[in-house]
C-alpha cells in the first residue's frame, strides 16, 4: 500500500482493456476503464475490507475441469480525464529503451498492444450513491512495458524532429 489511500501494484495483469472508452454491453460511450488482476489473495483481502470494488472472475473451462470455482480476484480501474488531476501514463519498451507519455489522445494504443508488465498505482475515490458505498480506483500512475514492434521502432526516427 502507499500514501493517501493510494494502492501500489506492481507486475500485474490487464483485462477487459478499454482505453478508448468505446461502447460496449459493459461500458458506456466516453468511459475509459480496465481490469486489473489482483494477484496476491491477501492484498485482496485487504482492499475489500476497506471497501474498495473488488470483483471475482469467472472460472475458465479448465478451472472447472480442474474442480475450481471462481476465478482470481481483479479489481475495475478508471482513466479519468476531464476532471481533477489527469492520470500519468506512460508506455515504455521492453527493455528500457524508450518511455512514451500517453495523453487522453494517445491513451487507446494500448486497447491493442502487447503488453509484458504493468505496474500500477490506484488513487481511491470514495462513492456513496442511492445508498450504495464503496471505493472506485482511479489511475494515479501507470507504467506499461510492451514488446515492441520491430518495424514500428526500426522506422520511429522519421518521427523525430532533425537536431
Amino acid at each position: 500500500m502507499a500514501g493517501e489511500g493510494t494502492v501500489l501494484l506492481e507486475g500485474v495483469r490487464l483485462v477487459f482493456r478499454n482505453f478508448s472508452g468505446r461502447e460496449s454491453d459493459f461500458n458506456r460511450e466516453g468511459d475509459r476503464n480496465f481490469g486489473v488482476i489482483i494477484p496476491d489473495e491477501k492484498i485482496a483481502n485487504a482492499m475489500v475490507a476497506d471497501g474498495w470494488n473488488i470483483k471475482t472472475l469467472k472460472p475458465s473451462e479448465e478451472d472447472k475441469e480442474e474442480g475450481i470455482e471462481e476465478g482470481p480476484p481483479w479489481l475495475p480501474v478508471k482513466v479519468g480525464y476531464g476532471k481533477g488531476r489527469p492520470p500519468s501514463i506512460y508506455m515504455c519498451t521492453q527493455g528500457g529503451r524508450k518511455r512514451t507519455p500517453l495523453t487522453e489522445e494517445t491513451v487507446h494504443e494500448l486497447d491493442w498492444a502487447e503488453i509484458t508488465n504493468v505496474d500500477l498505482m490506484v488513487r481511491p475515490y470514495h462513492y456513496d450513491v442511492h445508498g450504495r458505498q464503496g471505493i472506485s480506483a482511479y489511475v494515479q500512475t501507470m507504467y506499461v512495458t510492451i514488446e515492441e514492434d520491430p518495424l514500428r521502432a526500426k522506422y520511429e526516427a522519421l518521427d523525430e524532429e532533425p537536431a
